[in-house]
């Protein structure tokens, strides 16, 4: 069984389509975790560490910018997508939520514009954002990945399309109608499926086998799983969200709000150099140019 969990460096950009082809490579057999970066930064350093392929993630972003989840415009989403895939020599998948509007139709031009950012893989939901009605009808909501199937299409790119159906992470948590979705939205052109928030192996069984032998990726967010469990169940692929970014700023907050209530500094003394970062985000540092940088980062 191949663990896909590191193996590239941080080097000259590939192509677009260069990228697509590798992305539909690592969907093919095993199972490969792809992390979710924030901004250029966080994507080199995934790189840098072996990572594969990378997914944005809109929950990141939005903080990063001082926004709350799904108030990052489509422009702005459009920006994001754009400067990962012009960082990383990795494909990237993009984090397009419900594709910025509702008719099927809208769906697919403002997926047609994404293409064009240098993705590698587009994933599209089935969650409206409203609490009484948190889920698109069926029909529609079916109909909305048929359409970003044929943006696709239309474009020539081969961009991986995923289908997420959104019940479990807003509080419609049926595991048949979840099914239900995923398996109309293969039939409707998904190449990938998604289901955020199923936790428990027989759930996650169940998707897998209820969509064979389309790929499937599952949300890690928390310790529930390991990448051997998800492999052994038979997922292709694994994200973690916002997970990574809440990392990061739990390790900020610690320290800001001991300097902040008790006027000391013992969080910073864990903290890796200015040199190690600058290592991490540009791996072609050399070691003369590292050594001329003595001191503590500004």
């Amino acid at each position: 069984m191949l663990l896909v969990i590191g193996g590239c460096d941080n080097q000259a950009l590939p192509d677009s389509a260069d990228r697509v082809r590798r992305f539909r490579q690592l969907h093919e057999a095993g199972c490969f975790v792809i992390p979710n970066p924030w901004d250029i930064g966080s994507a080199r350093v995934l790189v840098g560490l072996g990572f594969q392929a990378l997914a944005t993630t809109s929950s990141g972003f939005a903080w990063s910018a001082g926004r709350r989840d799904a108030q990052s415009t489509r422009e702005q989403t459009l920006a994001h997508f754009r400067a990962l895939a012009d960082s990383v020599p990795v494909p990237v998948n993009g984090d397009f939520r419900g594709g910025f509007a509702i008719e099927p139709e809208e769906v697919g031009d403002n997926v047609a514009l994404a293409l064009g950012t240098g993705l590698a893989g587009i994933s599209i939901e089935d969650s409206t954002g409203d609490p009484g009605s948190p889920l698109f009808d069926f029909p529609l909501a079916v109909e909305r990945i048929r359409a970003a199937r044929r943006a696709i299409d239309e474009s020539g790119t081969g961009v991986l399309l995923t289908g997420r159906s959104e019940g479990f992470i807003a509080g419609r948590p049926d595991l048949g109608e979840t099914i239900r979705r995923l398996q109309a939205f293969a039939e409707a052109g998904a190449e990938c499926l998604y289901a955020p928030g199923i936790r428990t192996r027989e759930d996650v069984v169940a998707v897998v086998k209820a969509v064979a032998p389309r790929p499937v990726n599952v949300l890690v967010h928390g310790d529930f799983t390991t990448v051997a469990e998800m492999a052994e169940a038979g997922v292709r692929r694994i994200s973690v969200g916002g997970a990574l970014a809440r990392t990061a700023w739990t390790g900020f907050l610690e320290a800001a709000r001991e300097i902040a209530e008790r006027g000391t500094f013992s969080s910073l003394a864990r903290n890796i150099t200015g040199q190690e970062m600058e290592k991490l985000v540009d791996p072609k540092l050399s070691s003369e140019s590292e050594a001329s940088r003595g001191g503590p980062s500004r």
